[in-house]
């Protein structure tokens, strides 16, 4: 399995898309602009704490106040407070929390006025950005994420990612940690750190207490609201949770960009610096791997799959709708059950494909097409939750109903990805219609079925508008001269004044239209 990440820069934004075999499955943005990133720590101001709630809203620099629930508060925030009032008066010069006296946990079933008062100062950290009309969610238990470690300030616990299948593993794990971590200070063992050496889980530590201590300077000069962390650069904590031994290479259009990263993989990974690759081809970073294409045809309400199969994604406020259909695809020797579990697992994938690209959260209701055997919703599951494995955002999956619904629920810390692929009609009805970029892909699927059918062997004429028709017959090799290559069989093109830019019909020699 391959892996790439392409990195395209321009004035105001850095766009970052994963491909995995050519195919994209992740599409992210960072903007110039956006001041709250998951992961960012602020010292922040308490604006109003309100019982009914039990919960506070907090002055985060944000046009809308931020939302802190009690159970976000964190157990050690007692101690929390402590530390911010002695380190912001200049008291206290050791970050370390190795002598730092801890105060006793707070009542996880208590009441947020006990702890936390209007206009008192706390640090907080992003958890999700502002969406809609919501201000961002926060949370008082700090941690702070690293390449193999999530270091969590006033706490000494020691957890191991529940992904790491050996149990001698995680003994392992954890025994390194203990022996290496400084008290005061909790570690969770990320995934990534299965089979790693102490060594490499050390320096990584040693750069998150660095991170620490250069966040608790900050604090003796830090105004409320003020950012006192700031989270990596996408691009960095992309390739921090992402980045393995399938990375093939890293594809920057940004000579600045392009030093920062190599630097960065330098650090996590000495010798594979090499992949990072500077890209200065007067095509387009986007145009040249064929990611501008995929968006066009993976983004909008119809989402396609090979063979004729499509996903039908709808939104509303509360969840996401997906509804599976199998089109004109068609098993030849296989029945109705069998062509059913065909399409959904095929659909599956790119179900999972789906919730990545566009980082949908939150409830997603699923209706494949309906199954009887219950080994084939048993395997549609299981094919589902592999497909989701390498999913970064929590989620949980429950078994198909008896419907052949799957309900999903998926975290959502980002504004959902949302691209828009309809345009203007060029005919001048003031209607939007698909990209015209779709419509090849169409053509090559109804061109497909024809050659398959019961047609496959008259003369077959592609009937079309003279300006795609000029696109589908000039250059080398024209994509007429790729079908016959494929098919074994030459198609005639015939310009149309009298056709919209995107009308198109397949006649037989006779003229009669076949499609």
């Amino acid at each position: 399995m391959n892996r790439e990440l392409i990195v395209r820069s321009s004035s105001d934004a850095v766009d970052f898309a994963l491909l995995k075999d050519g195919k994209l499955t992740e599409l992210h943005k960072e903007e110039d602009n956006n001041d709250f990133s998951v992961g960012d720590i602020l010292l922040a101001k308490v604006r109003k704490p309100v019982t009914g709630l039990n919960a506070a809203f907090v002055n985060v620099g944000y046009e809308k106040d931020a939302f802190l629930h009690y159970h976000d508060l964190g157990p050690q925030l007692a101690t929390m407070l402590k530390f911010i009032k002695q380190v912001s008066t200049g008291k206290l010069k050791d970050y370390t929390l190795t002598n730092f006296p801890t105060e006793k946990d707070i009542d996880k079933n208590g009441v947020i006025t006990d702890v936390i008062k209007a206009n008192q100062s706390l640090l907080v950290q992003i958890v999700k950005e502002p969406i809609s009309t919501k201000g961002p969610r926060i949370s008082s238990e700090l941690s702070i994420a690293g390449r193999y470690l999530v270091m969590v300030p006033f706490s000494d616990r020691v957890s191991v990612s529940q992904k790491i299948a050996s149990n001698q593993e995680k003994d392992r794990l954890k025994r390194l940690v203990k022996s290496i971590k400084p008290k005061g200070f909790g570690v969770i063992i990320r995934t990534v750190a299965e089979g790693k050496k102490v060594a490499e889980l050390d320096k990584d530590l040693e750069n998150l207490l660095a991170k620490w201590s250069t966040m608790c300077e900050k604090l003796q000069k830090a105004h409320t609201p003020s950012k006192v962390l700031v989270e990596l650069n996408r691009a960095s904590s992309i390739l921090r949770d992402v980045f393995n031994d399938s990375f093939t290479g890293i594809h920057v259009d940004d000579e600045t960009l392009y030093d920062q990263i190599q630097d960065y993989v330098q650090e996590i990974d000495p010798g594979k610096e090499s992949i990072v690759k500077l890209y200065q081809s007067p095509v387009p970073i986007f145009e040249k791997y064929g990611i501008e294409r995929q968006i066009k045809t993976s983004f909008g309400r119809t989402a396609s799959m090979s063979k004729g199969a499509y996903l039908i994604i709808e939104h509303t406020e509360a969840l996401h709708v997906v509804d599976v259909n199998s089109g004109n695809r068609s098993s030849r020797g296989k029945g109705q059950e069998d062509t059913a579990l065909e399409v959904n697992l095929l659909a599956a994938s790119e179900i999972a494909r789906q919730l990545r690209l566009r980082d949908m959260g939150g409830i997603i209701v699923v209706d494949f097409i309906d199954m009887v055997k219950a080994p084939h919703r048993r395997k549609l599951f299981d094919h589902l939750r592999n497909e989701m494995k390498d999913d970064r955002a929590k989620h949980k999956i429950l078994p198909p109903s008896k419907f052949g619904l799957i309900q999903i629920t998926r975290q959502r810390v980002r504004p959902e990805m949302n691209i828009k692929t309809t345009e203007e009609n060029p005919n001048g009805s003031g209607k939007e219609v698909e990209a015209p970029i779709v419509l090849v892909d169409k053509i090559n699927f109804d061109l497909e079925k024809l050659l398959k059918g019961p047609k496959k062997d008259e003369k077959i004429t592609l009937n079309i508008h003279p300006f795609i028709a000029a696109y589908i017959t000039k250059g080398f090799p024209s994509m007429r001269s790729k079908w016959f290559l494929e098919h074994k069989k030459w198609v005639k093109i015939q310009p149309r004044d009298a056709f919209t830019y995107l009308e198109y019909r397949f006649t037989d020699k006779d003229g009669k239209t076949i499609y």
